[in-house]
């Protein structure tokens, strides 16, 4: 799984030729999720409230690279690095 982003021991990452809707997946420790990048919201999974939060913010800033991503992704080409949160 490419990972395109880590802040705060969250890893970020996106599979290739993954199914839709456009989402992007998160572990933190032994939690695992998959987030919506369209709705911002977790479709599959759990994380504490805290990761989720930073995640989400995380997310909304970068909303139109992660869907960039996506079609990349998508296409099976490379995927960029995100700019973590700080």
């Amino acid at each position: 799984m490419p990972e395109i982003s880590r802040f705060y021991g969250i890893i970020i990452s996106m599979l290739y030729n993954d199914h839709e809707p456009a989402h992007f997946h998160a572990v933190y420790g032994e939690y695992e999720a998959s987030f919506s990048v369209n709705e911002l919201k977790i479709l599959s999974g759990q994380m504490p409230r805290r990761a989720e939060a930073l995640i989400l913010d995380w997310a909304e800033i970068h909303k139109n690279e992660l869907l960039e991503e996506w079609t990349l992704a998508k296409s099976k080409k490379p995927l960029f690095k995100i700019n973590p949160l700080n």
